[in-house]
C-alpha cells in the first residue's frame, strides 16, 4: 500500500479511536482558520479479487459514491486485480460551526463533532432517493433515540411497492431484518438517522428520505450522541478554502439531480458556486485553469488551485 507519513498518521488516529468509535474515521480538528484534514491513500486491488467495490468502500469507511468519484471508470461490481484505488480520506470540513452533527447530502457524509474532544468523526451515509429527498437545508435536533426500532411503512410506501407487484409488511419488527437496522436517532416526525440491513446502499440515493449508516457507524452514534444534539442538513457539492499558509483548495462533488430529466441526462449537471466559494476562487493567486479542471473532474477530493 502506498501511503505517506501524514496519511499513516491519519490512519493511526482512526485505528487508535476504533475501540471507542466503532471503526469511524476520526480526524483531529485543524486550527479555526483551517478546514483541510486528512490525507488520501492508495491501495491495490489484490490478485484474484472476487469482491465488489462496496467491499473496499466499507473497509476504508467510504460511501460507494466517494470511491466512484475518486476512481472514475473503476468496475463497481468487480474491480480488476492490480487496479490502484484512491481512498479519498482528505477532505474539507463544511464551512459551518464545528458543533453537533452536519449532514452534507451532496457528498453523502455525516460530520459529528463530539463536544470537548477537538476531533471530528466522519461517516459515509445513504440518502433519500429522487423524489423522496433527504432534507437539504434544515436545522433540527436529535429528539429521541431507539435501540431496536420498528418500521411502519406509510400508505404511500405500500402503494409504491404494490405498483411493482411487491407486498410490504404492515410493521417490520425490531431485529436484523428491519430496514432501519438496529438503532435509530429520530430528528423529526418523518426523518431519522438509522442503520440498514443492506449496506450496499451507503453512498447512494436509496432511502425514503432518512439517513442510512452501516451497522457499526449507527451503533457508535447511538452510544455517543446525546439527545438534544443539533443536526444541520446541507446540500453543498462545492467547498473551497484558503488555508493559513495561503494555499487554496477546491473540492467538487457531483450535484444531486433535482428531477427525472436531470437524473436521466447524459450531460453533467451544472455546478453552482456559492458566494463563499467565489470569494476563494476570485483571488489573483488562483489558477483558473486548475479551477476549471477541478470542476470538470468532480473527484470529490480537495485540489490545490493556487
Amino acid at each position: 500500500m502506498k501511503i505517506s507519513i501524514r496519511a499513516f498518521f491519519t490512519v493511526l488516529v482512526a485505528f487508535i479511536a476504533i475501540s471507542r468509535s466503532a471503526f469511524a474515521v476520526v480526524y483531529p480538528l485543524p486550527a479555526n482558520n483551517s478546514r483541510l484534514v486528512g490525507e488520501n491513500i492508495q491501495v491495490v486491488v489484490p490478485a484474484g479479487n472476487t469482491l465488489p467495490l462496496e467491499h473496499f468502500a466499507a473497509q476504508y469507511q467510504m460511501g460507494l459514491s466517494n470511491l466512484l468519484e475518486a476512481n472514475p471508470g473503476v468496475d463497481v461490481y468487480l474491480p480488476t486485480p492490480g487496479t490502484v484505488l484512491t481512498i479519498p480520506q482528505q477532505l474539507l470540513l463544511p464551512d459551518l460551526p464545528r458543533e453537533g452533527i452536519v449532514i452534507n447530502s451532496a457528498e453523502m457524509r455525516l460530520y459529528y463533532y463530539p463536544k470537548g474532544s477537538n476531533t471530528v468523526v466522519v461517516l459515509p451515509i445513504g440518502i433519500g432517493d429522487l423524489g423522496k429527498d433527504t432534507p437539504l437545508d434544515w436545522t433540527t435536533t436529535i429528539q429521541r433515540k431507539k435501540d431496536g426500532p420498528t418500521w411502519t411503512p406509510t400508505a404511500a410506501m405500500h402503494a409504491e411497492y404494490a405498483a411493482r407487484g411487491e407486498t410490504l409488511k404492515t410493521v417490520f419488527p425490531a431485529g436484523p431484518d428491519n430496514p432501519m437496522g438496529l438503532y435509530a436517532l429520530y430528528v423529526g416526525r418523518l426523518y431519522a438517522i438509522h442503520g440498514t440491513n443492506a449496506n450496499f446502499g451507503i453512498g447512494l440515493r436509496v432511502s425514503h428520505g432518512c439517513v442510512r449508516l452501516r451497522a457499526d457507524d449507527i451503533k457508535y452514534l447511538f452510544k455517543n450522541v446525546p439527545v438534544g444534539t443539533q443536526v444541520r442538513f446541507i446540500n453543498e457539492p462545492v467547498k473551497a478554502t484558503t488555508e493559513p499558509d495561503g494555499k487554496r483548495y477546491l473540492e467538487v462533488h457531483n450535484p444531486l439531480s433535482a428531477d427525472e430529466e436531470e437524473f436521466n441526462s447524459l450531460e453533467p449537471l451544472p455546478v453552482t458556486l456559492t458566494p463563499a466559494v467565489n470569494t476563494v476562487l476570485q483571488d489573483v493567486t488562483v489558477n483558473q485553469d486548475a479551477v476549471a479542471r477541478t470542476i470538470q473532474l468532480r473527484s470529490g477530493m480537495p485540489s490545490p488551485i493556487s
